[in-house]
């Protein structure tokens, strides 16, 4: 049995991790950290859990935390990197579903988060926790870097297509959805009800966060590095999902590049690639860690192919991921508490 720990388990991310724990087989959370929230019982912050946790919720700097086999972090940036050395220095593996492993360079990490780095020699060893991408290193590692949701949604949407060179990635398009729990569960105005309720934004046209690491990951797998991506996030008024719309250019329109995909994930358990032309929507995945794709060839050589991805940006893009990383960390099956389908209505 995998005793575990979640830092920052009162956020969003937290909770899911908490939900899903519940009912897996091999994993059983031991402690719990909140700084706003300590002394006080999981089921007191979160009645849902009830029957399920017999918690308390203790500081981040716990000592509890060493004696735990792995420890995630659902933290904001630039939180868990100040902790994580000694972790790791007593034998706990580590999952950071924050940032502040995800970009192996210090400088581009400094220059888009706007902090100094506290362990920038742990990035080259940091294992970027997309599983489609980096399952064997992931069963090695003891840092994983879990992505973020956005760039989970359109990596997918991309890879198969930039891994074996059918599009022109100097001319990528991601135009990109999401739910107001993308933003976190920290009291903020601009994701109070009636600040979102029946209206829809874009926001950080000029550069968002996740442009970067969706940029390192995609150069990775092609020679010549030299993608470029425009990257423009919306805020919808749901409270979950991540919508994601990417337009590119086919270097070659007779293939058929709906079999390129169809044969890239077909032994992915949590990527369905649906028929060419359908209509994935963010209701089919929510609350599973699937992501769901379909294809738009376009009609013309003069028109883009148009992938579009759907995934639930607490599960598949934030906790499901980040589970799916520790099962396979610990050679479970990978499937272990996350094969759920999305729930509807």
């Amino acid at each position: 049995m995998i005793s575990v720990g979640i830092v920052g388990a009162t956020g969003y991310t937290g909770i899911e991790l908490l939900r899903l724990l519940s009912g897996h087989e091999g994993a059983e959370v031991k402690v719990v950290t909140s700084n706003s929230e300590k002394g006080k019982t999981v089921t007191d912050v979160f009645p849902s859990l009830r029957s399920y946790f017999d918690l308390k919720f203790v500081e981040h700097d716990s000592d509890q935390l060493k004696s735990c086999d792995l420890v995630f972090f659902a933290t904001p940036h630039a939180t868990a990197m100040h902790y994580v050395p000694d972790l790791l220095e007593h034998g706990c593996k580590i999952i950071d579903l924050s940032a502040d492993f995800r970009i192996n360079n210090s400088q581009i990490w400094e220059d888009w988060y706007k902090e100094k780095h506290a362990c920038p020699e742990l990035l080259e060893s940091a294992v970027y926790g997309l599983p489609e991408l980096n399952r064997e290193e992931i069963k090695a590692a003891s840092l994983i870097a879990n992505p973020g949701c956005y760039p989970t949604a359109i990596t997918l949407a991309l890879l198969p297509a930039v891994k074996n060179g059918l599009i022109d990635v100097k001319d990528i398009i991601a135009d990109a959805k999401s739910g107001v729990s993308g933003a976190g569960r920290k009291a903020a105005l601009a994701s109070q009800f009636s600040e979102v309720a029946e209206s829809f934004k874009a926001y950080s046209v000029s550069g968002h966060r996740h442009l970067p690491e969706m940029m390192l990951t995609l150069n990775n797998v092609q020679q010549s590095n030299d993608l470029n991506l425009t990257f423009v996030p919306h805020l919808v008024p749901m409270n979950r999902g991540i919508f994601a719309t990417v337009y590119v250019k086919p270097k070659d329109h007779s293939i058929v590049m709906q079999k390129h995909y169809a044969d890239f994930y077909a032994a992915e358990k949590f990527v369905d690639v649906m028929p060419e032309g359908a209509h994935p929507e963010t209701r089919t995945v929510k609350t599973s860690n699937t992501c769901r794709i379909a294809l738009h060839p376009g009609n013309s050589e003069s028109q883009p192919t148009v992938i579009l991805s759907v995934i639930d940006n607490l599960v598949k893009g934030a906790a499901g991921q980040a589970i799916q990383n520790m099962n396979i960390m610990f050679a479970l099956d990978e499937g272990t508490a996350l094969l759920a389908p999305g729930l509807t209505p």
